[in-house]
């Protein structure tokens, strides 16, 4: 198709409207513009096709015999944009929400919620994909991405799901005597000293750990390819792990991990982000309740 070839598509939608209510004044109501802008729309069609499409008939407009043939293909024409627009609509409305967040996340953050949103929500099916890697949402036709960060996120839109405070962890009682603040220097300097588990896929934490004064290449460290096994085998004490605080709270909680020494003022976050524009009726749907009633995790509300 050549877009040369066919007049401005507001010219050619004043005139269907036009047309089809016999009022210039009823097609700029339809069309929320204005009166002028319809006449002038429809004289711009006119000079093209070198023939009047709209004549006065009392106090409407009628189309002419060529009038009447532009405006009843144009309708057929809008009427099949329509449907496409509505079954895309309709489509992305009905498919699952797809989500994206690391590994780690999924497993000791979200999936312990899903349970008490699917109660609520049955009727919304999530898909949820795991990488450590940053996709392209609108590529890859994902709703919403959960991401570890400072923020911001360029062309993307969203909020703070839940802060991202480093704090390192062991089997409680395991190591000790422990510093009583474990916000102070001390308590970092003492777990420094202390055998270590690293995450040998997730660089981002081990330069939060340097931030932090903690000499990496100084440690007694186990390295592991990823975060699915160091919690297990912290929780069974092999040594201490550096985590986000949102990923550990619940081992907290129940008593299988204690902190032993905690970041202060973090700017970090896990991060819901999407595309800019409306989510569909049912990612929005999730995002409400991510953000107001996900309380199955110690500390978030």
């Amino acid at each position: 198709m050549d877009w040369r070839d066919i007049p401005s598509l507001s010219a050619l939608r004043a005139f269907e409207a036009a047309a089809r209510l016999g009022s210039l004044s009823e097609a700029a109501r339809t069309l929320n513009v204005t009166h002028a802008a319809i006449a002038a729309h429809v004289r711009a069609l006119e000079g093209e096709f070198g023939q009047p499409l709209l004549r006065r008939s009392g106090r409407g407009m009628v189309p002419t015999r060529a009038g009447a043939e532009l405006a009843r293909d144009l309708g057929n024409g809008f009427a099949e944009i329509a449907v496409g627009v509505r079954a895309l609509k309709q489509g992305r409305e009905d498919r699952p929400v797809t989500l994206t967040t690391t590994p780690s996340f999924a497993e000791n953050w979200l999936m312990p919620c899903l349970a008490a949103f699917w109660s609520a929500h049955p009727d919304i099916p999530l898909s949820v994909q795991t990488s450590q890697d940053m996709v392209d949402l609108r590529r890859d036709g994902i709703d919403l991405a959960i991401r570890h960060g400072a923020g911001p996120w360029p062309g993307l839109e969203g909020h703070v799901l839940t802060q991202a405070t480093m704090v390192v962890v062991g089997q409680p009682g395991r190591f000790t005597p422990r510093p009583v603040d474990p916000t102070t220097q001390e308590a970092w300097a003492w777990v420094a000293t202390l055998p270590w588990l690293l995450d040998t896929s997730h660089s981002e934490f081990n330069k939060r750990l340097t931030r932090l004064g903690i000499d990496r290449d100084a440690l007694r460290a186990t390295e592991l390819a990823s975060n699915n096994l160091i919690l297990p085998a912290c929780r069974a004490g092999a040594g201490v792990s550096a985590q986000p605080l949102a990923l550990v709270e619940t081992d907290i909680a129940d008593g299988r991990l204690e902190v032993l020494a905690q970041e202060q003022d973090s700017v970090m976050a896990y991060h819901l982000l999407h595309l800019p524009g409306p989510l569909s009726r049912r990612a929005q749907t999730f995002v409400t309740w991510l953000k107001s009633d996900a309380k199955c995790i110690v500390g978030t509300a």
